[in-house]
């Protein structure tokens, strides 16, 4: 996971855990309301439970169950333990309760366990399910020595009788065994509630997000088609020209590439080709590559000579460069009628060129710096004669630096290993059988970079 994802992550647990204590603060404000007022009921002998098991019970559980509450105020900023602190008041709390009325608040168990829920995290419940189970056992067997346990009015009025169903009966079990799990029902149900309530909400903000995305989604294809429409396309792209054959392909890493690669007449007789490779990734890299393509291709255009080009473009691109983005940059200038070649390179990888008789060598000519990388850069251009039959193969570092399942690098070797097993192909053929080999070496493995190939053959 990357780094922004890994933090933009981190933020939205944070938050969530956040409202996850709000919410268990107030659930804990209506259970101890709740226990209150079953309290009171009890000091006027509503109930039959001891009044001195309800004054030592009652009290103290109130305030464990409103203690998060003044936590929540008391400790500032996002705390990872002060839902431990909660879960912990809200199951002594429950234990209180638990040993001196055993049989009548089984169910209240259930409440550490709906809150914890409230945090979407299994390990967290689980802890909370652990030391729920550890309290239960010591509340059940302090309970079996100082608490009300043996309330289970059905069979304490049956006594081995038959069983008739009087008024007095009816009222005695509607009041002690009827009502008190009424009680702890209508505790549990805020947490239910509360729960109900974020889960729509986080599905609420879910739809809004896939909405979001759906449109970003959307503005990101129209960008790819514009990026896509920006570069030649169209192949055989000169069929009116019999003196040389080009092709080219891109293959970006996301929706939209910073690599580009751009071949257009500068007149009759001279043919600029280019390819780029624009640090960074996505819709930053492919607006800076709209920059630098258009900047390239304006001044070719305006008779420039390739270090000249170089030498503009760099000085335009430091111009405000507060990112800074940077270009790595190949381009050469053929001259149609005597395959005359000048080029520069700005940081880009080398080309490999195959004479007609022979296979393809790296040109491992002189580089200069990268293209915004630095100011006041002089950019030295190399001249070579071509002839017939002679092909000129381009690509950025999305080929050598593709990786498989075990990390391993495609590699400048088998790159020409491959060149020189299919140097009878056709510029069209050759990129194709690359693109196949590099997806059968990287065998499923994802693409982090893009793949941007031209191959030039001098000659029909």
């Amino acid at each position: 996971m990357a780094k922004n994802d890994f933090t933009m992550n981190n933020e939205i647990f944070i938050e969530n855990e956040d409202t996850a204590n709000q919410y268990a603060a107030k659930c804990l404000i209506i259970i101890a309301a709740i226990v209150g007022i079953v309290w009171i009921l009890n000091s006027i002998n509503f109930f039959i439970v001891s009044k001195m098991l309800m004054n030592i019970a009652m009290p103290i559980s109130i305030v464990l169950f409103l203690l998060p509450s003044l936590l929540i105020k008391v400790i500032s900023g996002p705390k990872w333990y002060l839902k431990y602190l909660i879960i912990g008041c809200t199951i002594l709390g429950i234990t209180l309760l638990s040993t001196m009325m055993t049989y009548h608040t089984g169910l209240a168990w259930l409440c550490p366990l709906f809150i914890s829920s409230h945090y979407y995290s299994k390990k967290f419940t689980g802890w909370t399910l652990a030391g729920s189970v550890v309290f239960m056992t010591i509340a059940f067997f302090a309970g079996l020595y100082v608490g009300l346990w043996d309330s289970n009015m059905m069979l304490a009025i049956d006594d081995g009788q038959e069983r008739v169903i009087t008024g007095s009966i009816l009222l005695r079990s509607l009041k002690f065994y009827y009502l008190p799990r009424v009680f702890i029902l209508v505790a549990l149900s805020p947490i239910c509630f509360t729960l109900a309530k974020r889960t729509r909400e986080l599905l609420n903000k879910q739809k809004k997000d896939n909405e979001e995305k759906q449109r970003i989604s959307a503005e990101l294809n129209v960008a790819t088609e514009i990026q896509t429409s920006m570069l030649p396309s169209i192949f055989p792209a000169f069929t009116d020209r019999e003196e040389f054959d080009i092709y080219a392909s891109m293959q970006p890493a996301k929706e939209v590439g910073g690599d580009f690669y751009d071949f257009f007449a500068i007149d009759e007789d001279h043919l600029a080709v280019v390819i780029a490779d624009v640090s960074g990734k996505g819709v930053p890299a492919a607006l800076f590559m709209v920059i630098a393509k258009t900047l390239i291709k304006n001044h070719t255009q305006a008779g420039l000579t390739p270090a000249e080009v170089f030498t503009v473009v760099n000085a335009q691109l430091c111009e405000n460069n507060d990112v800074g983005m940077f270009v790595t940059a190949w381009m050469g200038v053929l001259e149609i009628s005597t395959h005359h070649l000048i080029c520069v390179n700005a940081g880009h990888n080398p080309p490999l060129l195959k004479k007609a008789a022979g296979s393809f060598e790296y040109l491992k000519l002189q580089s200069s710096f990268v293209l915004g990388g630095m100011e006041n850069i002089k950019y030295q251009q190399v001249e070579m004669q071509l002839a017939n039959g002679d092909e000129l193969y381009l690509y950025t570092d999305g080929v050598t630096e593709a990786t498989n399942t075990i990390d391993e690098l495609y590699g400048e070797e088998r790159l020409q290993s491959v060149l020189n097993s299919n140097t009878e192909l056709n510029p069209d053929e050759l990129l194709s059988t690359i693109k196949k080999d590099i997806e059968s070496f990287v065998n499923g493995a994802p693409q982090f970079d893009d793949i941007t190939m031209v191959a030039l053959k001098i000659g029909s």
